[in-house]
C-alpha cells in the first residue's frame, strides 16, 4: 500500500500542476518524500511530507520561470500565501484522484495526513485469510543468494548466553529474509585449526599452560585419555567432541536452529582456496613483502593497517583463512554476506571487508555486531568465564526457562545494545511474561474460532462492511500493513522488530475483545465478519511468531 501511495500521490501531484500550473519549470528535479504510518494512529492511516518538499523545491529554484506568475509562491493572484494553503490544494486533489484515500487532513506546517477508505483494508483482511501462511510474502529480495554466518562459537567448550542471543537473532533473521524473498544459507564456521584448539590441547591434559577448566574438561579428558598424544592431536579430537557432543546437539535440539553448512577450518586449509585467494591478490598487485612475511595492502580498502597473510616461517594466518573463505562465497555466486560477531570483534569488520574487495566482491557486506548479555537472578548479576569453568551455559537457560521464553526475550532487544536479562520475568508463568501474553492471545483466538464451528458460523464469505468500530479498524490496519512492515525491518536486518510486532498485535486484540461481542447469536453478520476479523488477525500473529521462532499454540 504504501508504494502504491507514492506512485499515486506522485502521478496525482504532476497532473496537478499541469492542470493548474502548466507543468513545472524546465529542468526541475523532482523532491523526495516520504510517505510512512504515522507513531499515533489518531493522525491517519498514512502522513506525508509530499506538499511541503514540492514546496520548499519550487521555493528554492534558480531555474529561468520558476518564480514567474505561474510559480509564484507568495500572495498573489493564482499563487499560495503559504505553505498550508498550497498543502490545502494538494489534499484536496488527492481526495478526488487516488480512490484508496478517503480523506486528506492538513496539519501543522503542511504535513498531510491520508485516511484511507474502508474497502482498503477489507480487501487486505480477506487477502490474508484467503494466502494463509503465504500473507506477506514478498519479492524484496528478487532472489539475491545471502550466506548468513553466525554463532561460530570456537570448538572449546560449551555455547554461553551470549552465544544464544547471536543464535536466535541469526536464525530469525534468516526466517525474516526469506520471507522477504532472499535465498539465504545458514551457515556455522568451525574454528578447528587454530591456536584455540591447541590451548584446548593443553586444557584436556591439564599442563601448566591449561586455559579452560570446568566439568566438560574432565568429561573430553576421560574420552580421549592422555597416553602418548600430543597437544595438537589431544586438541583437534576435543574440538571435534566438543561440536558433536556439545554445540550441536545444543544448536539443533535445544535452540531449534538449522545450519545448511557447517563449514570447518580444517576442511578449508585442505580445499585449496587459501592458498587460490592468495594467488588471485598476488594476481592483481595487492600484495607485498617485508621482513620475509607476505602482506596485503588493506589499507586501500579503508583499514587501519595493512595485514599478514603469510607468516616469516610460512604459516598462513587466520586472515588468510578468512580469504579463502571469501573466495568460497564469491565462485559460489554469493551475493551478499552477513556476518555476525560478538561486540569484541568490532575491530574485525573492516579488515573482512577490505580482503573480500581486494578479491573483487561487489556484494554487500553486513556486520551484525551482538552487544553482551547480562543475567540478573535475585538482583544480583551472575558471572560468565568460560575459562574458569562457571559459564552460564545457553543449556542451562533453556532448561530453567524453557525455548519460547529465551528466544522471545533475548530478540526483544536490537543487537546493538547491552541487553540485562531479567531471569525473574523469565520464570513467570502468567501475562506478566510478555512471551505468555502473546502466546494467549493466539490461543484465544484459536479458541474464539472453534466456538463458532460449534455454533455453525461460517466467516469464510462474510460482509466485511460492518467492521466500523475503531478497534477494529486498528487490527485491520496491521493486517494491511504486515507486508510493508516485514520489508522494513528485512531491509533493516532487524528482526528484533518481530517480538515488538507481535505484542502490539496481542494488545489490540486483548483491547477489541474487551469492547467487541464477537460471537453474537443475534447478529449473525456481525458475527461472521468479526470472525473474519479474529482469523486474519491470527493468522497475521502465528506467521510472526513463527518468523520469532517461538510456537503458536492452539490451547493454554
Amino acid at each position: 500500500m504504501k508504494q502504491i501511495l507514492e506512485e499515486k500521490i506522485k502521478d496525482s501531484v504532476n497532473y496537478w500542476f499541469a492542470e493548474h500550473k502548466g507543468g513545472f519549470p524546465g529542468g526541475f528535479n523532482h523532491p523526495d518524500f516520504i510517505v510512512e504510518k504515522p507513531k499515533n494512529e489518531k493522525f491517519g492511516d498514512y502522513t506525508s511530507n509530499v506538499a511541503l518538499q514540492y514546496w520548499a523545491s519550487l521555493a528554492n529554484s534558480s531555474f529561468e520561470g520558476a518564480h514567474t506568475d505561474r510559480f509564484h509562491l507568495h500572495k498573489n493572484e493564482g499563487g499560495f500565501d503559504n505553505v498550508v494553503s498550497f498543502a490545502i490544494e494538494i489534499a484536496r486533489d488527492l481526495e478526488n484522484k487516488i480512490e484508496e484515500i478517503k480523506k486528506v487532513e492538513v496539519a501543522g506546517p503542511g504535513h498531510l495526513n491520508l485516511y484511507l477508505e474502508t474497502s482498503v483494508f477489507t480487501n487486505a483482511l480477506r487477502q490474508a485469510l484467503r494466502e494463509g501462511e503465504h500473507f506477506g510474502d514478498s519479492t524484496l529480495g528478487h532472489g539475491m543468494k545471502v550466506n548468513n554466518e553466525f554463532i561460530s562459537a570456537n570448538p572449546t567448550g560449551p555455547l554461553h548466553i551470549g552465544n544464544g542471543r547471536g543464535g536466535f537473532y541469526g536464525d530469525s533473521l534468516a526466517r525474516l529474509l526469506r520471507k522477504t524473498g532472499y535465498a539465504v544459507i545458514n551457515e556455522y564456521y568451525i574454528n578447528d585449526a587454530g591456536e584455540q584448539v591447541v590451548k584446548l590441547g593443553h586444557s584436556v591434559l591439564q599442563d601448566e599452560e591449561a586455559v579452560y577448566g570446568g566439568e566438560y574438561i574432565s568429561d573430553l579428558q576421560a574420552k580421549i585419555g592422555t597416553e602418548k598424544k600430543d597437544v595438537f592431536t589431544v586438541g583437534q579430537e576435543a574440538a571435534e567432541l566438543v561440536m558433536s557432543d556439545y554445540i550441536r546437539p545444543t544448536v539443533e535440539e535445544g535452540m531449534h536452529i538449522h545450519f545448511d553448512t557447517w563449514t570447518s577450518e580444517r576442511t578449508l586449509v585442505g580445499s585449496g582456496l587459501i592458498e587460490r585467494a592468495i594467488q588471485v591478490l598476488k594476481d592483481q598487485g595487492r600484495t607485498f613483502e617485508e621482513e620475509g612475511a607476505l602482506w596485503l595492502r588493506t589499507t586501500e580498502f579503508g583499514d587501519d593497517k595493512d595485514r599478514v597473510l603469510v607468516k616469516s616461517d610460512g604459516s598462513k594466518t587466520y586472515f588468510a583463512s578468512d580469504a579463502g573463505h571469501i573466495l568460497g562465497y564469491i565462485e559460489a555466486g554469493v551475493d551478499c554476506i552477513i556476518e555476525s560477531f560478538g561486540a569484541d570483534h568490532h575491530g574485525y569488520t573492516a579488515r573482512f571487508e577490505a580482503v573480500a574487495r581486494a578479491l573483487g566482491f561487489t556484494g554487500e557486506v553486513r556486520f551484525i555486531l551482538m552487544q553482551m548479555v547480562k543475567l540478573m537472578k535475585d538482583g544480583e548479576e551472575v558471572r560468565m568465564s568460560k575459562r574458569a569453568g562457571n559459564v552460564v551455559s545457553i543449556d542451562e537457560l533453556l532448561e530453567k526457562v524453557g525455548h519460547d521464553v529465551t528466544r522471545f526475550f533475548f530478540l526483544q532487544y536490537s543487537p546493538d545494545t547491552h541487553m540485562t536479562f531479567d531471569l525473574g520475568l523469565a520464570e513467570e508463568r502468567s501475562q506478566k511474561n510478555p512471551v505468555y501474553y502473546v502466546q494467549y492471545a493466539h490461543a484465544r483466538m484459536a479458541s474464539i474460532l472453534a466456538k463458532a464451528i460449534e455454533s455453525d458460523i461460517v466467516y469464510t464469505d462474510a460482509d466485511l462492511s460492518g467492521l466500523v468500530h475503531d478497534k477494529e479498524k486498528s487490527l485491520m490496519r496491521e493486517i494491511l500493513m504486515f507486508q510493508e512492515f516485514l520489508e522494513l525491518a528485512a531491509s533493516e536486518y532487524a528482526p528484533h522488530r518481530l517480538p515488538q510486532l507481535a505484542i502490539r498485535l496481542a494488545d489490540k486484540f486483548h483491547s477489541y475483545y474487551a469492547e467487541c461481542q464477537v460471537i453474537d447469536l443475534e447478529n449473525k453478520e456481525l458475527s461472521q465478519a468479526r470472525l473474519a476479523l479474529v482469523a486474519a488477525t491470527k493468522q497475521v500473529l502465528g506467521e510472526t511468531l513463527r518468523l520469532i521462532g517461538v510456537s503458536a499454540p492452539e490451547k493454554m
